[in-house]
């Protein structure tokens, strides 16, 4: 048993990470975890940590002997209360590696708040406890200072969105958690209502709907940090439930959202990293960003950018080529500096990581020192040919020119993820370097051949470009959409659009998209019924904030960014989430489950 008396007594005075030479000879009280204790010739020695640092404590036996042997019963992590009177370590102890090295707290007073048995791993950012581990006791892993600072950065992150939009004139607005399935690309999270038996509410996906209500009902400009469920499978920068900063503004063009949401981020950069951004951020047209990247979501801290090679191999012997643009495909490539030394087995390596989006294959040829190439397909190739082929590339001597030939989408894809996986093996990624970029003219629509039918790109409610609205009785397929993602060195950080105000003109696209009336009024009949009592034009965005905090932080997934995460099969390891429903609670919401074997 323990007590809890001192902290009804006397309150912590300064946090552990706070002490300094200036507090010399001032008596203080901390409160907090110890990180080590170590008995040195009779002291005792603790290092007690909280969430802003960690400070030493001496206690000597020669001021106080009870005091002494108290403490030599003290283990990690138990939790402690201390108070006692700050001074210098002596040139000889400072520790220059810690913040508080400067001075310990010798202590006349301690008492033991929490004994801890032994934990299961080391509280300490080195640990080598596997994921699992720490996730199954993430209270504990969250005391790390790393995770214990990405909390406090993300807390940081809020309250600096908040202040800038409640300088901008914005309304924070809580929408639904409880609410209406709608088809936004994923799986709903269904809830079964008790109240109204064999019907469900869904978990959204997004606030989409709702924030373009308020915009309906006069709000002009809202934003919420939401948080957000979707079904589906999970990857290192996605998680079953997450959160996004979420906009929509009346009256507005795209560039004015673009404007508001670059001036958050300016915000959020200069007073988390002290990094000033560049403003605006640049515009790419998706298909530039693909003919270019092989991507929507570019990568533009390094070059290596596609080539069209197909012109300079027009009329090649080679089958290959040949077959690809007799059937209306293309040949594409891009230039790996250096790397003409490559052996065949790391050339083969790379064209598994081009099947993996669907190539068949990986061409190579090599660039000489007189700008010669040599390869197993260039002699089916002209002289003039090559000669084209490596001007068109841009290569130097020592040089791997890399061609993949295929349909347009296969092509570009693979490459793509080629440019990637060679810039991170070559290591031409610049560090501590930030690469913004808006990639804008989406198209509205993409054929899904699975369904036979249009499906929207982002979703039902982006409104046609202006310029090509005539397409959608014509050509719906060649449409572009008033939508826009901001991108960060490769990453999507959020996507947004102009929406449909006009809700004949939202019927039509529902039509496009092979929704019936029935189909519609039952989904949408409240959005439809609501454009029809005066809409104003608007738009939005909604920005990952997980995502945002995995950037910042330099983290490699979004679960070091978030308290309490869910694994990649969407399980909670610490609460046993999800588990089973009790029959009784079965019972009550008229549910029966059928027999299922636990994989």
């Amino acid at each position: 048993m323990t007590s809890a008396r001192f902290v009804h007594d006397l309150q912590a005075t300064h946090s552990c990470g706070t002490l300094r030479r200036s507090h010399e000879g001032t008596t203080v009280v901390l409160m907090g975890f110890v990180q080590r204790a170590r008995n040195l010739g009779g002291c005792v020695f603790i290092d007690l940590r909280d969430r802003h640092g960690i400070t030493q404590v001496r206690i000597d036996p020669a001021l106080d002997a009870t005091l002494a042997l108290n403490a030599q019963r003290l283990r990690a992590e138990f939790v402690v209360a201390i108070e006692g009177v700050v001074a210098h370590r002596g040139a000889k102890n400072e520790n220059r590696r810690m913040p508080t090295g400067e001075v310990e707290v010798h202590a006349g007073r301690l008492e033991v708040l929490s004994e801890s048995a032994t934990p299961p791993f080391l509280i300490q950012d080195d640990s080598d406890a596997g994921e699992e581990l720490r996730l199954r006791y993430r209270y504990l892993d969250l005391r790390r200072p790393r995770l214990s600072r990405n909390m406090a950065l993300r807390s940081k992150v809020n309250q600096i969105t908040r202040n800038y939009f409640y300088e901008h004139d914005f309304l924070e607005i809580e929408t639904p958690i409880l609410t209406k399935a709608t088809p936004e690309g994923a799986r709903d999270y269904l809830v079964a209502s008790r109240v109204h038996p064999c019907h469900f509410y869904a978990l959204p996906q997004s606030p989409q709907t709702f924030k373009q209500l308020l915009m309906l009902s006069g709000m002009q400009r809202y934003f919420q940090i939401a948080r957000c469920f979707r079904d589906e499978d999970l990857r290192a920068d996605r998680q079953p439930e997450f959160t996004q900063i979420d906009v929509e503004m009346s009256f507005v063009s795209a560039a004015e959202i673009q404007r508001t949401i670059e001036g958050l981020l300016a915000a959020v950069f200069r007073e988390v990293l002290g990094e000033d951004l560049t403003l605006p951020f640049p515009r790419i047209a998706y298909d530039e960003a693909i003919a270019r990247f092989g991507s929507d979501r570019p990568d533009l801290r390094f070059g290596m950018e596609l080539f069209f090679a197909t012109e300079a191999v027009s009329g090649s012997e080679f089958r290959a080529f040949a077959d690809t643009i007799t059937g209306g495909g293309v040949v594409k490539g891009i230039v790996a500096p250096g790397c003409a030394s490559w052996s065949r087995r790391q050339v083969e390596t790379l064209s598994a990581e081009a099947a993996i989006f669907g190539a068949k294959g990986v061409l190579s040829a090599k660039v000489e020192s007189d700008l010669t190439l040599k390869g197993a397909f260039v002699k089916h190739l002209t002289a003039e040919q090559a000669t084209e082929l490596c001007s068109t590339a841009g290569a130097a001597p020592g040089d791997l020119i890399l061609l993949v030939a295929g349909d347009a989408t296969t092509v570009n894809a693979a490459l793509g993820h080629l440019r990637l996986h060679l810039a991170k093996m070559l290591d031409l990624i610049p560090k501590n370097q930030w690469a913004f970029a808006w990639v804008v003219d989406f198209p509205a629509f993409e054929w899904d051949p699975g369904e036979e039918r249009f499906v929207a790109l982002h979703h039902p409610f982006t409104s046609p470009h202006p310029d090509d609205v005539h397409l959608l009785a014509t050509d719906p397929g060649a449409m572009r959409a008033e939508a826009y993602d901001v991108v960060l060195n490769g990453l999507e950080l959020g996507g947004g659009s102009i929406r449909i105000h006009d809700s004949e003109l939202q019927r039509k696209v529902f039509e496009i998209l092979g929704l019936g009336n029935d189909q519609v009024e039952q989904k949408f009949g409240f959005l439809l019924e609501a454009l029809r009592y005066g809409a104003p034009p608007h738009g939005g965005i909604a920005l990952g904030l997980d995502r945002l905090m995995m950037l910042l932080t330099g983290s490699e997934s979004i679960r070091d960014v978030i308290a309490f995460p869910k694994t990649t099969r969407a399980a909670c390891l610490m609460s046993g989430a999800p588990s089973r429903a009790e029959a009784i609670q079965l019972k009550e919401l008229r549910l029966k489950l059928e027999p299922h074997e636990e994989t």
